[in-house]
This record gives structure tokens, sequence and C-alpha cells, in this order.
């Protein structure tokens, strides 16, 4: 994997898309069309820039053979959320991408990611002196959207196997954190697409700020 020289620390990307879409009535949220892309496509047009690869965490691989990029399972059964996910990413980073120690999070649902998103996460990570950082838009922390260390990783494993949390920031609340904040208007930033409704907001808000 070849390293692509940055202000901040190597890191790889990992779009979480093991969600199931109840709330979209099933279907696949990372295929959802908006401003003329899929929000996977947007998603991986923010994310990839600044990253030094990317991966995909989903458990049926064949969703997501047509992008070129590994397609990493959960290695916890039993659906066990983003957590998992961000497991698996963490595994796949220490046996494949040696080197590169860190690790940025995002789900498959948010199709206005920032396009400094990896660079402010370090830099909130180092001014709070923290393992770990995620970010906020408004009052709204958004716990999936975070810097995960890779050395962290068996820590998670035994929390997912012992512990069972589901949220993100049960299991983070036992750590440093930093914060990086952005504003929540225009548009949030990390605005996610979980229902109709929120897909046909989002086609809205590209329509009108097409260069945000």
């Amino acid at each position: 994997m070849s390293a692509v020289p940055r202000a901040h620390s190597q890191t790889l990307g990992i779009v979480i898309a093991g969600g199931r879409a109840r709330r979209m009535g099933g279907g696949d949220k990372a295929r959802i069309e908006i401003g003329g892309a899929t929000i996977l496509d947007r998603t991986l047009t923010r994310l990839r820039p600044q990253c030094d690869g990317m991966i995909i965490n989903a458990n049926d691989p064949a969703r997501f053979a047509d992008s070129g990029l590994p397609v990493v399972a959960d290695s916890v059964p039993d659906y066990a959320g983003p957590l998992a996910g961000i497991l698996a990413g963490l595994d796949w980073t220490a046996a494949q991408a040696a080197g590169i120690v860190w690790v940025v999070s995002a789900p498959s649902d948010c199709p206005f990611l920032p396009r400094d998103l990896v660079a402010r996460l370090h830099q909130a990570r180092i001014e709070a002196n923290a393992l770990l950082a995620c970010v906020r838009s408004g009052e709204r922390r958004h716990p999936v959207i975070a810097l995960w260390p890779v050395k962290l990783r068996e820590d998670l494993r035994h929390a997912l196997t012992a512990d069972h949390p589901r949220k993100v920031d049960e299991w983070t609340a036992r750590y440093p954190i930093g914060v990086a904040e952005w504003p929540a208007k225009p548009v949030d930033p990390f605005f996610n697409v979980n229902t109709p409704e929120d897909a046909a907001a989002a086609a809205r808000m590209a329509q009108q700020f097409p260069d945000f």
C-alpha cells in the first residue's frame, strides 16, 4: 500500500456499511443517489484523498465487489453494531497495512463528509492529548465518525466479547477523547440518511449547495 505524504500521521479509512437499513424499508443506503452520485461514491470521493488506503466493512462482501476495495466482515458474531466494524478495520490494518497505526471510520450514509476530516481529527486528539477523537456538529456528537489507534484493538475485542457494548460512545467513554467541531449550518457535514425523508432532504441540500 503506497503512502501519500500528508501533514498528519498515516491513516487508513474504513467505511462502515454493515447496517440493515430497516428505516429505509430495506435496500442499500450506500447506493442511494444524492446530487448525481451514490452516497458511497460521495463518501469515497471525499475520504480517499485524506487517507493512505480505504476499506469497506460489510458482512456480505458481494455488495461492494464493484468498489475495487477490500471488503472486511465483522470478526465478532451477531451484528454487534458499528464497534464490530471498527474492530474489523483495526484488525485488517494491523495485518495488511504494516506501519499504519491510525484508522478513521465513517458510516456509509453520510453524503457531506468534510474534506479536512482526517486532519482535524488528528489535530483534536493531539490538542486534547487523547487516545481517540470524534466529531461534533452543532450540539451533537457523531461517535462513529472517529479516529482510532490500532493498538486499542484487543481492548475493543475484549469489550465486545465480554461487556457487549452496543453504542460506540458507551465504549469510548473509557478513554480520553478529543472532539473536532463543525457548524451544523448551512449544511450539517455529518447529516446521515436513515429514511426516505432524509434522502429527499439530502438531495435538496446537494442541489442548493452543490459545492459543499
